[in-house]
């Protein structure tokens, strides 16, 4: 049966592509690009000659049925500018709509700008959040920036060169000067991590250029709520007046904002005392 791929494409350095991607892109019937342009450049440097069609965030829904159909003929695969298709670019309908319809659906993986901002970031990358790109809107930039305000991993956000100072300002208002990695232009000729405070890299770029993401610091542990001799005491109170650990444990949570788990442990400990 026909297979939808979704292939990985260089986020900028054109040979950061696999093996596995190029012969799939040559043995395919049919690649849905969204930008034909950009996809061209790629398939002229390795002489890849298969037929494209446009896919793109301004016609996914009027292509969707043609793609469909010419998947009844033989194999497509999907590509974006860069990257992973269907994370913050065109694909995930596309992807939806064949997995409904049992039209198998196969990865080949590669490149993607959020895990490489990521790793050369400096920060904490044991636990993250990714954004995608940030609202256009000052009101709505900023009720999203502060939903993830307590979020103690690390922060990955997508902007444009003409909104990244409004993007800058608004984070540096919500989120506090925390500690940034502005990369811009990842792979490619003009790359640049500028690693320092919030405040710092609105002073830096002041005259934008180029594809931007923004790794941020999460919520510092110095913030993070402490199991202190105060708390214990008062669960060991609350244990001996015959309270069950569930509501006292979701109790002293909403007080204190510990984590559950780290409640429960103490509540063992004190039933071991």
């Amino acid at each position: 049966m026909p297979t939808l791929y979704i292939v990985a494409t260089p986020i900028g350095n054109l040979e950061d592509i696999s093996l596995r991607a190029l012969r799939t892109l040559r043995e395919v019937k049919l690649i849905a690009a969204e930008d034909t342009r950009q996809t061209k450049r790629l398939l002229t440097t390795y002489d890849i000659r298969t037929p494209m069609t446009s896919y793109h965030e301004h016609n996914k829904w009027t292509k969707l049925n043609y793609i469909l159909s010419c998947l009844k003929q033989g194999d497509v695969a999907l590509v974006c500018d860069g990257g992973m298709p269907g994370i913050s670019d065109p694909g995930y309908e596309l992807i939806v709509t064949a997995n409904q319809q049992g039209i198998p659906v196969v990865t080949i993986p590669g490149p993607s700008i959020v895990t490489t901002a990521l790793v050369v970031s400096g920060l904490p990358m044991e636990k993250f959040v990714y954004l995608g790109f940030l609202p256009r809107k000052t009101n709505d930039r900023q009720r999203l920036l502060k939903s993830v305000a307590d979020e103690y991993g690390t922060i990955v956000v997508l902007e444009s060169p003409h909104r990244l100072q409004a993007a800058l300002n608004d984070i540096l208002l919500v989120l506090g000067d925390r500690k940034v990695a502005v990369c811009r232009e990842l792979t490619k000729i003009h790359e640049e991590v500028f690693q320092g405070r919030i405040s710092q890299a609105t002073e830096h770029f002041t005259e934008p250029r180029g594809e931007f993401t923004l790794v941020m610091e999460g919520k510092t542990g110095k913030d993070k709520p402490q199991l202190t001799e105060d708390i214990e005491r008062q669960l060991h109170h609350m244990r001996s007046s015959g309270k069950t650990a569930k509501e006292v444990i979701v109790k002293v949570a909403g007080e204190t904002g510990l984590s559950k788990k780290e409640l429960y442990r103490a509540w063992v400990g004190i039933s071991k005392c």
